[in-house]
């Protein structure tokens, strides 16, 4: 029998496989072929610190991953909403495909504790950067069409985006509502309540202010804000504070 050049795993990778584990339980898909999982983890600048044990970095599968996921919520977006013209799929689609929100979902799975990065991309922030986090998104969702075929890809991408898909009757509509009007409509349907606005501080000189906000349903603060004016800082609330009441929602709809 010919023996396989590939090498060990912790010889390549290193990896916590708490980390991986959890990944993946977040993901809601279990991998038959772990390699794959790693692959799509390594971002180049671990690539090309390997020296004469240089790995491939997970580049190819971000590129196939681009393709496979705007397959996938294209296929899906067809079928949920007939009513939408080519137009309106082809605007609800790159709302949803786009740096922001995939790296928003790849933060809402802790991806970026999982890459791979060289000590250079390590320490200039790496592990946050939208562009490192939806360029890891896209390659493990490669992945996962790679180990498991389009049908679980499906499945995976329908769970990730459920909020979009499910959370909305017109979710064009809903995208393109700003942040305050989201919170409004998400807290009066769920809690009966309008969200309050409070100034915390505002620092710096009359031409160059910043301003900190925090945003409270009932008397709970859901959410804070820093911007260089009072909208701006609003607005950065409320989009915190949909995050965090989405994912209460989420957690006591897993526990029923």
């Amino acid at each position: 029998m010919e023996e396989s050049v590939r090498k060990p795993e912790k010889e390549l990778f290193k990896v916590d496989n708490n980390l991986l584990k959890r990944l993946q339980e977040k993901l809601g898909y279990t991998f038959k072929d772990r390699n794959l999982l790693l692959q799509a983890l390594v971002h180049r600048s671990y690539s090309n610190e390997r020296g004469a044990t240089k790995i491939e970095d997970n580049e190819r599968l971000e590129f196939l991953g681009d393709a496979a996921l705007e397959l996938a919520i294209s296929d899906i977006m067809f079928h949920k909403f007939p009513h939408y013209t080519e137009g309106e799929l082809s605007k609800l689609r790159s709302l949803i495909v786009n740096e922001r929100q995939l790296s928003k979902l790849a933060e809402d799975l802790e991806l970026g504790k999982a890459i791979l990065l060289g000590k250079g991309e390590e320490l200039t922030g790496g592990r946050t950067k939208p562009s490192v986090l939806a360029d890891g998104m896209e390659a493990v969702l490669a992945a996962v069409y790679l180990d498991g075929g389009y049908q679980k890809l499906k499945e995976v991408v329908e769970r990730l985006f459920g909020n979009i898909f499910m959370g909305s009757r017109s979710p064009l509509e809903f995208l393109n509502r700003d942040f305050k009007t989201r919170l409004q409509e998400f807290t009066q349907n769920e809690y009966k309540e309008t969200p309050t606005y409070e100034l915390e501080k505002e620092t710096g000189p009359d031409h160059d202010k910043t301003f900190y906000v925090s945003v409270l349903v009932g008397d709970k603060k859901v959410g804070y804000g820093v911007g260089k004016s009072k909208k701006a800082a609003e607005q950065k609330a409320a989009e915190e504070a949909l995050e965090v009441l989405q994912k209460e929602k989420d957690a006591q709809g897993m526990k029923q």
